[in-house]
Formats: C-alpha cells, structure tokens, sequence
C-alpha cells in the first residue's frame, strides 16, 4: 500500500503541476487531490521540491516513451519517422488536456540553470535531441546533428505556438519545414563522396 500512495502522490502532482503549475499549486491541495495525509507525502518526500522532481521524473519517462512508441509505430523508415515526429506532436496538441510542455513550463518557473527542476528539465530536452540525431543518423542525412538540433527547433517551436497562441496546427506547420531541412540534407548526403 506505501508504495501505491507514493505512486498516487507522484500521479496527482503530475496532473495539478502539468495543468496549474509548480508554484501555484500547494502541497495541501496535491494531499486534498490525492486524498493522503502530510505525514503520508513526509514518509516519501523531504520536499515539495523532491515530489516536483519525481513527478518531472515521471512525465519524463510516460513522455518519451509515448512518444518514441508511436513515432516507430507509425513509420518504418528512418527518414519517415522524422517526418511522423511532427503528426505525434500534432495529436498531442489536439488533446483535451494538452498544457504545452511542462519541461517548458518547469525551465521558466525554476529559472536558474542550476536548480534541479530546470537542469531535469534540459536533460528531457536532451534525450530528444539524442533520439532525433539517431534518427537523422539512420537516415543518412548530410551532418545529422545539425539537422536534429535544426528539427528540435522546429518541435518546441510548435509546442509553445501551440500552447501560447491555441494554434493547434503548428505541428504541420513545422512539418513543411522540416521537409525542407530534410529534403537539403539527404541530397547532400546523396551527393558527399563515401
């Protein structure tokens, strides 16, 4: 049962700080949502700032995971799965509970580089990174880390468009772009000697 309400903590954090943000929602209505005492939250958590941490943890991994699953659902070929990337993001966006990214919206709330939040944070954006580079590498495109960083852009890009101005379609927007950066790369790939 301990371990099911540090998990039901966990859970109910994500929801409240994904929708309402870090710092406005208080530990007494995470208890009041998730129907635990504070002495329950005490015996997992030092902190409100250690339960901010496993919940970024925690949409961290549901995140990625979705995410990649789907891509490599969706499409077979390298070169394919970094075009689907953008209609993952675009279902994304067209969720009823889409709140922009909360690693966005934890980088801006915890704004020191060096607080915990902000550096988990930039490591999620990291790992996307990283996955899009293998992506980009497979797919033999000319300099694949430029053209994943160039990719990465274009993604949070959308993200905050979607999020700041409800234009639900930016995901295709970015993509249009995303097929010429992709386009340029691979003729340059095509035409380097090997």
């Amino acid at each position: 049962m301990a371990a099911s309400r540090r998990e039901q903590l966990i859970d109910t954090a994500l929801d409240l700080f994904y929708r309402e943000g870090f710092h406005a929602t208080g530990v007494d209505r995470i208890l009041a949502e998730a129907g635990v005492a504070k002495m329950t939250l005490y015996k997992h958590f030092k902190s409100k700032d250690e339960l901010i941490l496993a919940a970024l943890r925690r949409r961290d991994e549901r995140f990625r995971d979705w995410f990649m699953r789907e891509v490599e659902r969706r499409a077979k070929a390298p070169r394919e799965r970094l075009l689907v990337a953008f209609d993952v993001l675009g279902e994304w966006f067209a969720g009823r509970d889409f709140s922009g990214c909360m690693f966005i919206n934890a980088a801006a709330e915890f704004g020191k580089a060096e607080d915990p939040a902000h550096t988990l944070s930039a490591e999620h954006k990291r790992l996307l990174l990283d996955y899009l580079r293998t992506l980009a590498r497979a797919a033999e495109a000319a300099q694949p880390d430029a053209l994943a960083r160039q990719l990465v852009i274009l993604m949070e890009g959308a993200i905050v468009v979607a999020h700041v101005c409800g234009d639900r379609g930016a995901a295709q927007d970015a993509k249009a772009a995303a097929q010429v950066l992709l386009a340029k790369a691979l003729d340059r790939a095509a035409l380097e000697p090997v």
